[in-house]
């Protein structure tokens, strides 16, 4: 990214829209399944919020790994709970008027 002598910021390429990216990396989801099912939440989740997004490039990245003794399945509801309730509160720091409504 380069800036030019004003305040804007100036991208390699015009982006149009709202662009997410998902990191999950290995060190800590080792499963693929795992891996997978993190992703698919982090865009199920993003896509509730696109409206609220700036139009730009966003990348949700897994900087910590969750407890395999409490998630024993890979694709358990607890696990998806956990990630889904995570996300939210993700995205309500991004964009704080929006309420993060409680899901079961």
């Amino acid at each position: 990214m380069s800036r030019g002598t004003d305040t804007t910021v100036q991208t390699p390429f015009p982006i149009d829209g709202v662009w997410l990216g998902a990191m999950v990396p290995k060190r800590w989801a080792k499963r693929a399944v795992t891996r997978n099912c993190i992703k698919r939440q982090i865009y199920h989740v993003s896509a509730e919020f696109e409206s609220n997004l700036a139009q730009c490039a966003h990348v949700v990245r897994l900087r910590a790994g969750f407890d395999r003794s409490q998630f024993i399945s890979a694709t358990s509801d607890a696990l998806k709970l956990a990630v889904r309730t995570e996300l939210l509160l993700l995205f309500s720091k991004v964009h704080p008027s929006v309420t993060v409504r409680e899901t079961a």
